[in-house]
């Protein structure tokens, strides 16, 4: 699976001869379907030019703080970024993340990003097994930076010894393995997605606005980590994530039709989709014609996905989706509730949130507690509501073990 598909990643240059190497890494990180933007600092055009680097991503490249011709874009790019790859990355720039300074653009970028980072050291042996070096990577691992290698061999100087940077397709696997969280491995999951479409004549039909990458998302999500996937897919115009398995449906029968056999043999189900409430109860044969006067259609309720789902005897565990235009946190747990579901992730939909848009926000519920997942992409909403995800099913599956051995015991 290709984990860098569609992902955002950011690759910081420093003022060192490894810098050559940081060319090939963004050609394959982008070649692995990655977008990448790259911050040169000052020295490092010093080793290679910012037009390479421009022309190998596809992208504008930052340099300096004249590039920031808002004062804001530096904070965008840091909220953009799902990692940071600062590669080469000198002793220098070492000592100035381990003291958090921002006095340059790729270091008020690092501490500006929630996003993961990852560094790349590049430099001298001596300088490398220095114990002020030292004090500032256990200072950097301290609070999560993830050290990647250095190697050991002949260095530009001529010494022999650790300090030589990582290859550039090692370091693209780290990419990949810092996407990996593994905390659904072994589990089997369903996610549905998109609308529906609920026919009123064979030209014609009721539907919404769901443009279905919220669901992919997830789906995404839930593979990185670890799970076995099916995606049940509503019409869309998106391109399955890799290394999930694709079912596509178009009514809410079809979808229910789909799910419910997957649904009895999967751990974690999720109910992405934005499926049609209503149907048209007899829908046309034949085209309907304009006519003077205008028409009536009648409805009926539509298939109940997550409920014919959550109503199975050896139910998986089932997330539902809420899309509602106000009051938020009663609706969602209403919803779980009538549902009979583990948990409920809540969005309010209007004007840049919900459906046609790239940005999120969840108020996840289940029975007892709640969290809000702030305004973000689909695409790290969906990583966080799989960690949550993944810790109330572990939660759950505690307690029904807990309960069963309890009643053995009191049954001898």
């Amino acid at each position: 699976m290709n984990f860098l598909s569609g992902k955002h990643i950011v690759v910081g240059v420093c003022g060192s001869i490894a810098g050559y190497k940081s060319a090939e890494l963004v050609r394959l990180a982008r070649a692995a379907g990655a977008r990448v933007r790259v911050v040169m600092t000052p020295s490092a055009g010093e080793f290679v030019g910012a037009r390479t680097f421009q022309a190998l991503s596809g992208e504008p490249v930052w340099q300096h703080w004249s590039d920031d011709r808002s004062g804001m874009d530096h904070i965008e790019l840091a909220r953009w970024a799902d990692r940071i790859l600062v590669a080469p990355a000198t002793a220098d720039r070492v000592a100035r993340l381990a003291e958090g300074r921002a006095d340059d653009l790729l270091g008020a970028i690092c501490l500006a990003s929630q996003a993961p980072l990852l560094i790349a050291p590049a430099m001298n042996q001596a300088m490398w097994q220095h114990p002020a070096t030292q004090e500032n990577l256990a200072r950097l691992r301290q609070r999560g930076v993830h050290i990647c290698g250095p190697a050991e061999g002949e260095q530009a100087c001529g010494e022999v010894g650790p300090g030589r940077m990582l290859e550039p397709a090692t370091l693209v696997q780290s990419l990949v393995d810092s996407f990996r969280s593994g905390v659904l491995a072994g589990l089997k999951v369903v996610v549905t997605a998109g609308p529906t479409r609920e026919a009123i004549d064979p030209v014609r039909y009721l539907s919404n606005r769901s443009s279905g990458k919220m669901g992919y998302a997830v789906a995404a999500a839930a593979r990185e980590a670890g799970a076995e996937v099916t995606l049940v897919s509503g019409p869309v115009a998106l391109a399955p994530p890799p290394g999930v398995a694709l079912r596509r449906v178009e009514s809410a029968e079809e979808m229910l039709a789909a799910t419910l056999p997957l649904a009895r043999e999967c751990d974690i189900f999720i109910a992405a989709a934005a499926v049609a409430d209503f149907r048209p109860s007899t829908p046309a044969a034949s085209k309907l014609k304009r006519q003077a006067g205008g028409r009536s259609l009648a409805l009926e309720p539509a298939a109940d996905v997550l409920a014919g789902v959550a109503a199975l005897p050896q139910a998986p565990f089932c997330i539902g989706f809420a899309a509602e235009t106000d009051d938020l946190e009663r609706q969602a747990q209403m919803k779980r509730i009538s549902k009979g579901v583990d948990m409920i992730a809540a969005n309010l939909v209007g004007p840049g949130l919900g459906f046609d848009s790239d940005e999120n926000s969840l108020l996840l519920v289940w029975e007892g507690g709640q969290t809000r997942l702030e305004k973000d992409t689909k695409t790290r909403l969906a990583t966080r509501l799989i960690e949550c995800a993944a810790q109330r099913f572990r939660a759950r599956q505690a307690t029904k073990e807990s309960h069963a051995k309890h009643t053995t015991e009191s049954t001898r």
